[in-house]
C-alpha cells in the first residue's frame, strides 16, 4: 500500500461523534433494513430468534460469527439500534467501497495493530445511539466449525464495559438468488456481562456460539 494510500485509511479509523449522525442512521436502515430484508426474508427465508436478549440501552458489543460478506448488512437488519462494524482496512483503500463503509457507518482496524483512535471510535460509539459490532472471527470462517477467534473483541468490552450479545448465524454461506432456494437461521444469545477476565469473556462467547450454530470448536484461541 503506498504511503498515500495509507494516510488515507488510517483517517478511517477515527470516527467523531457526529460522524454516527440521523442521515448515516437513515442511510443504513434503508440499505439494511429494507433492501437486504427483501432478498433476505425472499430468498433465503431469513429466521431470527431471540431478539428479546437485545437489551433497550446501547452498552453492549453485537459479536456473531462470520460465514459470508452477507453477514455485517444482515445483522444491522434485524437489530433494532443502528451498528458500527468494525471493517479491516484494506476494504478503505477503494474510493467506492471506503464512501459505501463510511455512510454505512463502519470504519477501519488493522487487524495486525490496534490503534488509539480504533479504542477512541469504539469509546465513541458508546456515547450515541449506536452499537458496535465486531467479528470475533476477524475473517470469514468454514461453516460447521468455530476457529480463529482473537481476543480484541472482549478486550474491547472490557474497556469500554459493555456486555457480548453473542449472535449465531448458520446458512449465509452460499450465495442463492432463486426464491425460497436458501435458508438462513440466526440465533441471539443471552448477553455476557464485561468483566476484567478477558479469557472468560472469549470462552463464554465461544461455548454460547457452539450452542447457537450447532458448529464445533477446533482451533485455539489466538491474540
Amino acid at each position: 500500500m503506498s504511503e498515500k494510500k495509507e494516510k488515507i485509511v488510517k483517517r478511517q479509523t477515527s470516527r467523531e461523534q457526529r460522524f454516527f449522525n440521523k442521515w448515516r442512521w437513515l442511510f443504513q436502515f434503508i440499505i439494511t433494513h429494507i433492501c437486504y430484508m427483501i432478498r433476505l426474508k425472499l430468498v433465503y427465508r431469513l429466521e431470527v430468534h431471540g431478539l428479546e436478549n437485545v437489551p433497550k440501552d446501547n452498552a453492549y458489543i453485537v459479536a456473531p460469527n462470520h460465514l459470508s460478506t452477507l453477514d455485517p448488512p444482515m445483522i444491522a437488519g434485524i437489530m433494532p439500534r443502528p451498528v458500527a462494524f468494525m471493517a479491516k482496512k484494506e476494504l478503505f483503500v477503494n474510493p467506492f467501497m471506503r464512501w459505501w463503509l463510511n455512510w454505512l457507518g463502519s470504519f477501519a482496524v488493522d487487524r495486525e495493530n490496534l490503534s488509539v483512535s480504533t479504542i477512541r471510535t469504539v469509546l465513541t460509539i458508546k456515547k450515541t445511539d449506536w452499537v458496535f459490532g465486531i467479528f470475533p472471527q476477524g475473517t470469514r470462517q468454514e461453516p460447521g466449525v468455530i476457529s480463529n477467534i482473537t481476543k480484541g473483541f472482549a478486550s474491547l468490552a472490557k474497556t469500554t464495559k459493555c456486555g457480548i450479545i453473542p449472535i449465531g448465524i448458520i446458512g449465509t454461506e452460499k450465495a442463492r438468488y432463486l426464491p425460497f432456494s436458501g435458508k438462513i437461521i440466526i440465533k441471539i444469545g443471552e448477553m455476557i456481562p464485561y468483566s476484567d477476565n478477558v479469557e472468560e469473556m472469549v470462552e463464554k462467547w465461544t461455548l454460547a456460539i457452539q450452542e447457537l450454530t450447532g458448529f464445533k470448536y477446533l482451533a485455539q484461541t489466538t491474540i
